[in-house]
């Protein structure tokens, strides 16, 4: 049933080869379309924010971000990835319309 794993396996290359299959056969779409009709599970993530430098923990968030709507649709849920919002940005923005006088958003 199984294929026995060589001992000098080329991960680097089994990799490859399975994001080419995928991008070829278009998996990540036909998994989306196939899953239409079917329960609904909704994933609003956040938008990327500029406020320090670039960390493993935005590595780690994104995984995670990936990882919980592929499990979801696994399971049989129709997944919606959809942009959300934060207020991380909020700051920076009261901060800039200070500095430049607005006092409404017509200002801008």
């Amino acid at each position: 049933m199984f294929k026995p794993v060589s001992s000098k396996l080329n991960v680097t290359s089994m990799e490859e080869s399975v994001l080419k299959m995928w991008k070829r056969e278009d998996v990540f779409k036909k998994t989306i379309e196939q899953r239409r009709g079917a329960p609904e599970y909704v994933f609003y993530e956040g938008p990327p924010t500029a406020n320090g430098k670039p960390g493993v923990h935005h590595v780690l968030a994104r995984a995670f971000k990936d990882m919980f709507p592929r499990y979801k649709i696994m399971r049989g849920f129709h997944v919606s990835r959809r942009g959300g919002w934060d207020t991380h940005g909020l700051p920076v923005e009261i901060e800039v319309e200070k500095r430049h006088g607005f006092t409404n958003k017509q200002d801008i």
